[in-house]
């Protein structure tokens, strides 16, 4: 397995959904970076599970521990371990799944690539794991903080329940006022509305989540191979879930004529900028200066409450119903996400640009 992500700024992750602990070690960390722990953990809060109604029951803390590369409150420049116990695991609730293949999970393809594999909530393939990215982002966003650069991400469409496109229409701090992480209140209820039917019926939903990146200099990505909104699509697309990741404009820009869709550029007041950003503050895959902002599609949950079919290890066919506490739609928990992998990639290759101190 490749557990490691990033260039010059990286996290490699280790533990399983229902072991005792996730955890991880980030290498890189720029040195002199106050550690706000109380930052962090609000970070991990926002992915945790139990927050509300619309997610999973599971009760855990998910409380972090910094084991290292932490020294009187700033970063030393050393690696940072750090680990998060798992506290609140009902490992018994998948008994019933231990020789099948559930339907759209990763069961089938890790059997048959590893010859063996977790079947306690996935293991290595759950969503659990994500908790180590989302300390790592934390701290990538400390150190982002002083260049600058600001990410916010929120939810945008669940289900055929969507908002505008144009992020400028919304105060997105709003976002974080409700359960769903909708800026648009209205729209929020009506998310929430849905995703509370798709539950009682033991169904799942998907959606979409929109990410803006403020404050991002000019000229980061590496071409040819290295572009920025590709690293920021293979960061997206490691998350799981996700199936689509579109910048800018996107698929929606393909029925228009580049008569429509250039960014003409003009002098303001000595600085080059752009009237418009259909192409996401991303040229030729390097930042532009204007404002970086991507749409992340992800599928509905794969467990459902209900019966279904599949066949067991030996092929023989059989029915099933999941049990456990399972999230019936991800995007609210998944916002966070979003955010932290485009801190690390954004810190990787602020990094990777300048190879200086920040």
């Amino acid at each position: 397995m490749r557990n490691t992500f990033g260039n010059i700024f990286t996290l490699t992750t280790f533990g399983e959904s229902h072991g005792p602990a996730v955890g991880g070690v980030v290498d890189g960390m720029p040195a002199g970076i106050d550690i706000d722990l109380d930052f962090i953990q609000s970070e991990l809060d926002r992915r945790r599970p139990g927050q509300s109604a619309i997610t999973t029951s599971r009760k855990e803390a998910d409380r972090v521990e910094l084991l290292s590369g932490v020294f009187e409150g700033k970063s030393t420049g050393c690696p940072i371990g750090f680990v998060v116990y798992n506290t609140n695991q009902h490992s018994q609730d998948y008994e019933n799944m231990r020789n099948l293949f559930r339907p759209s999970h990763a069961d089938y393809s890790y059997y048959n690539k590893y010859g063996v594999r977790d079947h306690r909530g996935g293991g290595r393939s759950s969503a659990r794991i994500t908790i180590s990215r989302c300390v790592a982002g934390a701290l990538a966003k400390l150190a982002l903080r002083h260049i600058g650069i600001s990410i916010q991400a929120y939810t945008s469409q669940v289900g055929h329940i969507a908002i505008g496109r144009d992020y400028r229409c919304y105060d997105l701090a709003k976002a974080e006022t409700n359960a769903v992480r909708c800026p648009d209140m209205e729209k929020a209820a009506e998310m929430e509305r849905l995703i509370m039917e798709v539950k009682s019926d033991g169904d799942t939903i998907g959606g979409v989540i929109t990410c803006v990146v403020k404050g991002c200099p000019v000229g980061l990505g590496e071409p040819e191979f290295g572009k920025l909104h590709a690293a920021l699509g293979a960061a997206m697309l490691s998350i799981n879930a996700v199936k689509g990741f579109e910048y800018g404009n996107g698929f929606a820009g393909v029925t228009e004529r580049g008569s429509q869709q250039n960014d003409v550029f003009v002098n303001d007041g000595g600085t080059v900028t752009t009237l418009t950003n259909r192409s996401g503050g991303i040229l030729g895959g390097i930042s532009n200066g204007q404002d970086i902002c991507f749409r992340v599609a992800f599928k509905p949950v794969a467990t459902l409450l209900m019966r279904q079919e599949t066949v067991d290890t030996e092929g023989s066919h059989t029915t099933f119903t999941a049990r456990g506490r399972h999230d019936p739609c991800v995007l609210p928990r998944a916002v966070p996400i979003v955010e932290a992998m485009a801190a690390m990639t954004l810190l990787d290759y602020y990094m990777f640009n300048k190879s200086v101190k920040l």
